[in-house]
């Protein structure tokens, strides 16, 4: 019997939520083969099967937050090999050669006594009944009994078989005083949402304008009665009902976890932001020069990015406490470089770790680059790839931004951020001259990095940038 762990997807992640088995008990499962999805701050993602066989148990549900190394299954290994097989078939077999014994008989049924005959109707009618008859009437009937109405239930109270409710749906339930059992869920084990609430209410309004309509429509016409015009005053229109002046709606798993890990680096580090300017001239005429070639050959656009990583990992060599990490009173100094990309995804922020990256030159940086945010936006990293990072570079660039003052990636010292590349003027040896510039700015910790060895830091990457003289193909 297999242990099924919850990952940890990164070392300031403690914890995961399971959102959904992507195998129920009894179901066979491969090695490496999808078992479930979890969520975290980091990514949203599927955990492969760490072994082959069966899906014995499921000890976490779905949608349940639990710590790392906590056990969510187990697979055994030995079912479905045919190990238990024989027991059926001995079953089996006993059963067959078992002697047949007769069914003892059952038990007579007792006679059926007929129903007694009705009475017979009495032949003689009293006088008495007779003329009361008389005195009422054929017309008068007896008052309908009062059918008594079945309340609904208040909108949002008791239990519903769509399951658990959020407290989103539970609100507007109230406000509109919709009965949930009316309501068809659609979410996950039928669970009602919010989508089914507003379908519900305009097939409700649908339904109200066609019988309004009917009635307008197959309703007979009043006969016309002349009566004398009275001038009134002309009535105000009614007031449109007012749109909501807001929507409430949770937050995300992901974007709760990010939102802590935030306010975890805040609270952690001493944050303090340098910025450099850098003349990235030469750089863009490499990649001009280089741009369509690289394209062709590799099926992918050659970027400012792995520019900056391999100069970032020179500088790194030269001043190795930007690679550190403090824990407690101590200082950790990693032996490799593993610098984390940050990926914006469709609704958060991954920062997957490209491992050695000293060992890559411009060309497997791009390609590492390009594998990595493609898989982080399709959800199919593994665990280690978004673990193990020693220093992290965001490139806000990419989106039009000229700097900004990143957070710290914890447990790590400094994060570089890389604006976008733009042409200005700006003046060269006493003369104005037209550049491709962009800003370099740096993140750290002042508890373990001063001001003036970040300079000489970000001043290394830049004066690596500013006179490249290497070439890519």
């Amino acid at each position: 019997m297999t242990d099924v762990v919850m990952p940890q997807m990164g070392e300031s992640i403690v914890e995961g939520t399971l959102t959904k088995w992507l195998k129920k008990p009894g179901e066979h499962v491969e090695r490496d083969e999808p078992l479930f999805e979890i969520s975290t701050d980091k990514v949203d993602t599927e955990i492969p099967s760490p072994t082959a066989g069966v899906l014995k148990e499921v000890l976490v549900e779905e949608g349940k937050t639990v710590a790392i190394s906590t056990v969510v299954g187990r697979i055994d290994e030995s079912a479905g090999n045919g190990a238990s097989a024989p027991a059926p078939a001995a079953t089996k077999q006993a059963a067959a050669t078992a002697p047949s014994t007769p069914a003892p008989p059952a038990p007579p049924s007792p006679a059926r006594t007929p129903p007694p005959s009705p009475a017979p109707a009495a032949q003689t009618k009293s006088p008495e009944l007779e003329r009361l008859k008389e005195s009422v009437g054929t017309s008068a009937r007896p008052e309908p009994t009062p059918v008594p109405q079945q309340q609904p239930a208040a909108a949002g109270d008791g239990d519903v078989s769509a399951g658990p409710l959020s407290p989103l749906v539970r609100r507007m339930a109230r406000e509109y005083g919709i009965d949930l059992r009316q309501v068809k869920g659609t979410g996950a084990g039928g669970r009602i949402t919010k989508q089914d609430l507003e379908a519900y209410m305009s097939a409700q309004g649908a339904r109200t304008m066609a019988q309004a309509t009917a009635l307008t429509t197959t309703a007979p016409a009043a006969p016309a009665v002349y009566a004398p015009v009275i001038p009134t005053t002309p009535q105000s229109p009614m007031p449109r009902a007012e749109a909501p002046r807001a929507r409430v709606e949770p937050m995300s798993l992901m974007r709760a976890k990010i939102a802590e890990h935030m306010i975890l680096s805040q609270r952690t580090s001493a944050h303090v932001t340098t910025v450099h300017k850098t003349d990235m001239t030469k750089i863009a005429k490499i990649r001009d020069r280089y741009k369509a070639e690289f394209q062709q050959r590799y099926g992918y656009s050659l970027t400012y990015l792995p520019f900056v990583i391999a100069a970032t990992v020179e500088a790194i060599h030269q001043y190795p406490l930007l690679n550190a990490s403090v824990e407690g009173s101590n200082i950790i100094y990693h032996n490799e470089i593993n610098i984390g990309i940050a990926v914006a995804l469709e609704n958060g922020l991954i920062v997957p770790v490209i491992r050695n990256a000293d060992e890559k030159n411009v060309t497997g940086l791009q390609r590492a680059v390009v594998d990595l945010s493609t898989r982080a936006r399709s959800r199919q990293l593994k665990a280690d790839e978004v673990q193990g990072g020693t220093f992290s570079i965001t490139n806000f660039g990419s989106f039009g931004s000229v700097f900004a003052t990143p957070v710290i990636n914890q447990p790590q010292v400094a994060i570089l951020g890389v604006g976008t590349v733009e042409k200005m003027p700006v003046v060269v040896d006493d003369a104005i001259a037209i550049r491709s510039i962009a800003y370099l700015a740096l993140t750290f910790d002042h508890r373990l990095i001063d001001g003036a060895l970040a300079d000489q830091f970000t001043g290394k990457v830049k004066s690596i940038l500013e006179n490249w003289s290497e070439e890519v193909l």
